[in-house]
């Protein structure tokens, strides 16, 4: 019998940071604003909240203030509860964890795995943008009576990405072989960093890794054991987006403008959660000109917008024309400037009559509060 319930959720909100530091050096890479509305987190949370999960670990390292601001008690996503819910897990003992080690975090956070009644465990990192069921993942798993299973896509690897795990995998789905980074061209079956597996399985390959002070997770906690262990691989066919770069940031926010990509993230059956922010609806002056773009609540549009993703409580003053820009919120745009290929943190200022131009392979940053 499968159930929501018996199964925990752990989410490592600090993972692979340093791929998109401009964005990372103030906040998590969860709680990395993304698509007009939400953070990161918000897709891998809402898949295990959608998959019947009602008890999820954070586990964070620093600068996670805004990510707890966004998450609060978990109201959002239903996991405001008595028993169960939302739980932070910053590092307990360690001063400053090795490489963002996800072995490490696990063993800080050995009390809560070992506390916890749920049978099995679901591990994922928040730089994966999809929306997946792991109902089916878990159906899958008990199927084949797997150990463990990794979730994969097949096709090119991602340019970046980091420390891929590549798998060598049986017609029925068990894994013979791993490679971690290797120099691949060509189509290939890569991990999606998100694995399912018992619980008590969990705790005693981190507490065997750790004795041994093997800290490297994809080496030493899954590539050591493919012989010993049944790891099987479920392939997920849906839209998925690694966010390992900017311009790989900037092309998962503009791919949103295509329907047959918002249609697969955002299912009306397995909707994304996030906080709400009770904002009056965009207003467009009467020169407006908006086309091709997402515009979240709040804004205040009188120029010109065209394949931009604009955040919650964006102005835009009148004779500046945007360009396949990303604007985050409460930034204000000011008369006469032209962007073109420009991603913007949250409280910028441009002020009036400014020129700003990158390209589609290296989009111009704008830090965090930044006036221009």
């Amino acid at each position: 019998m499968i159930r929501g319930n018996n199964i925990l959720g752990i989410l490592f909100a600090n993972v692979h940071e340093e791929k998109i530091r401009e964005l990372t050096e103030k906040r998590t890479m969860g709680s990395v604003p993304f698509g007009g509305r939400y953070r990161l987190i918000d897709f891998p949370l809402s898949n295990l909240v959608n998959s019947g999960i009602n008890k999820v670990g954070v586990v964070t390292k620093g600068n996670y203030q805004s990510l707890m601001d966004h998450l609060g008690s978990g109201k959002a996503w239903d996991l405001s509860r008595k028993s169960a819910g939302l739980f932070m897990l910053p590092p307990f003992g360690h001063e400053s964890l090795i490489n963002n080690s996800r072995v490490e975090s696990l063993e800080s956070s050995m009390r809560f795995l070992t506390n916890s009644q749920e049978e099995y465990v679901i591990l994922s990192d928040c730089d994966v943008i999809c929306n997946i069921d792991y109902r089916d993942v878990m159906a899958f798993h008990l199927k084949n009576q797997a150990d463990i299973t990794v979730i994969y896509r097949y096709g090119k690897l991602p340019k970046m990405i980091s420390n891929p795990s590549v798998y060598t995998i049986d017609p029925d789905g068990r894994v013979r072989d791993m490679v971690i980074s290797p120099r691949q061209s060509g189509e290939c079956n890569f991990g999606m960093s998100m694995l399912l597996m018992r619980r008590d399985l969990l705790i005693q390959m981190v507490t065997e890794c750790v004795s041994r002070n093997l800290y490297n997770f994809k080496r030493d906690f899954l590539q050591r054991n493919i012989e010993k262990f049944r790891i099987y691989a479920y392939e997920f066919t849906g839209f998925a987006q690694n966010i390992c770069s900017m311009n790989s940031y900037f092309e998962a926010n503009m791919a949103l403008m295509l329907p047959k990509v918002r249609s697969q993230l955002f299912d009306p059956n397995r909707p994304i959660y996030t906080k709400v922010r009770d904002n009056m609806p965009a207003r467009y002056g009467l020169g407006a000109n908006v086309s091709n773009s997402l515009v979240a609540d709040g804004c205040v549009i009188e120029g010109s917008v065209e394949n931009c993703v604009l955040f919650r409580g964006v102005k835009v003053d009148k004779g500046s024309k945007l360009e396949n820009c990303v604007i985050m919120q409460d930034s204000e745009i000011g008369p006469n400037c032209k962007l073109n290929y420009v991603v913007i943190d949250k409280d910028v200022v441009i002020k009036n009559d400014r020129s700003l131009m990158g390209f589609q392979s290296y989009p111009v940053f704008i830090s965090k509060g930044s006036v221009v």
